[in-house]
């Protein structure tokens, strides 16, 4: 049976939106957030004004004891910023300020009401939460076949969950969303699906026109329409990096949020890239849905607080601190600016330089337009043979994703490199195609897994 506080959560789900509830896994609806030291804390730090021995930390002189050795390495941030434990959810104003830069990022989210997100150690650290709470073994996930490989470890292998991938690219140049509806239609029987939508893709670097988002999600609502509920998982890892004029400038998020009583949209986004802080592993989880309340969020964000403390306890103290004070700085915007611009200038380059005829004998380019990311379709050639060739012989690394294709991330390769990079990859796709060499020699077994 759930813990008591797990079953009052679980009855104001209930009540709120009774599908939401339907959609908690096993796990979930055990979960709860612990009333016990944490909550104690919490009022001691408030209303303890002579003495406070409520935490498992060392203060002095009126601040978190500490090591000059460490804090001459945080200059502009004060110990207490730094050292104690953070909330479990994480700090409270940066949630807020995170929640105030979503509405500002996705204007159509001005109208919704959402959750107040919670921090999370990463978008990877997010996803494993969301599959924790709403993915029992043989529940159905929808995955695009061009995927980022963890996908399979954080669902399939830890949770169970039931794989199903549907085509993302189409025959012309865009994604195939006829390809996408008849695979999520085929799965409506079920009482539930999870549906994951990456974009900007990893690893194509694709995302969206207006008019395929609006058929996403036509979709999505049509298998609601039909009695199945919907996890609308977007991994927006690389929002924000649209380069072209007719790409989707914010988050399928934005219109799941209030699409349809049994859709639960979910956000996975962060600091990691968005802000440049790779290293920092700050993201946060934010859910909405059309039937919602605050009682309704507030039991959700419970949940998914105590899922961090029974795994990670909390996130870095001293990662949300800085992402704060840089927020608060006057030059963080500019900075946005001048970042993005180097990005798409070379994302322009990369497409200048594959538009030479000389390169179609070697492989083909997949559609790209945002992130970090684009993947050539190689010609006769085995991708995993071919990787291997250009870094052992050429020095130059890149992914093998498919037995066909390449991953080449264009944002760690200065703008006026990116022509030498594409000659080297060509005359080692030639080298090998004189050689004899074609997709009829074998890869090593599990080399496209992660």
């Amino acid at each position: 049976m759930p813990n008591t506080l797990a079953a009052d959560l679980n009855e104001t789900i209930r009540r709120a939106n009774p599908y939401v509830y339907q959609m908690l896994s096993e796990l979930g609806r055990e979960l709860y957030f612990p009333k016990g030291i944490l909550t104690q804390t919490a009022e001691a730090k408030q209303k303890a004004t002579r003495y406070n021995v409520t935490i498992g930390i060392a203060r002095e002189n009126g601040q978190a004891m500490h090591l000059l050795a460490v804090m001459k390495h945080f200059a502009g941030l004060s110990p207490d910023e730094v050292l104690p434990y953070a909330p479990s959810p994480g700090r409270q104003e940066l949630r807020a300020k995170w929640k105030e830069l979503l509405y500002q990022k996705n204007p159509l989210l001005r109208s919704r009401q959402v959750s107040l997100p919670v921090v999370t150690s990463g978008i990877t650290h997010g996803l494993s939460i969301i599959a924790d709470m709403l993915v029992d073994r043989e529940n159905v996930l929808l995955l695009p076949d061009k995927l980022w490989g963890n996908y399979n470890m954080i669902f399939g292998v830890r949770r169970g969950a039931n794989i199903v991938k549907y085509p993302f690219f189409g025959e012309k140049t865009g994604l195939d969303v006829a390809g996408f509806r008849q695979v999520a239609l085929d799965r409506v029987g079920g009482r539930k699906i999870i549906v994951l939508l990456n974009f900007p893709n990893n690893p194509t670097g694709y995302s969206p026109t207006e008019a395929e988002a609006t058929a996403i999600c036509d979709t999505l609502q049509i298998v609601a329409d039909r009695g199945c509920n919907v996890v609308a998982v977007c991994d927006d890892a690389y929002f924000g990096l649209f380069y072209e004029a007719n790409v989707l400038k914010e988050s399928l998020f934005a219109q799941l949020a209030d699409l349809h009583e049994r859709i639960l949209a979910v956000k996975l986004d962060g600091a990691t890239k968005e802000d440049y802080v790779w290293g920092l592993r700050l993201g946060f989880i934010t859910l909405a849905t059309k039937t919602s309340t605050p009682a309704l969020y507030e039991a959700l964000e419970k949940k998914i607080g105590g899922c961090i403390r029974g795994t990670i306890s909390n996130c870095s103290h001293a990662a949300q601190s800085i992402l704060l004070k840089a927020m608060s700085d006057v030059t963080y915007g500019p900075q946005h600016l001048e970042n993005f611009e180097v990005l798409r200038r070379r994302a322009a380059k990369v497409k200048e330089v594959l538009s030479q005829e000389r390169f179609s004998a070697a492989w083909t380019p997949y559609p790209f337009n945002s992130g970090y990311f684009m993947c050539l379709k190689l010609t006769g050639l085995n991708a995993e043979l071919f990787r291997l060739r250009l870094l052992e012989k050429y020095g130059v690394g890149v992914i093998a994703t498919a037995e066909t294709d390449i991953r080449v991330a264009f944002s760690c390769v200065e703008e006026q490199d990116i022509p030498d990079l594409f000659d080297q990859m060509f005359k080692c796709a030639q080298e090998m195609a004189s050689d004899g060499a074609s997709l009829a020699q074998a890869a090593p077994q599990g080399a496209f897994e992660e």
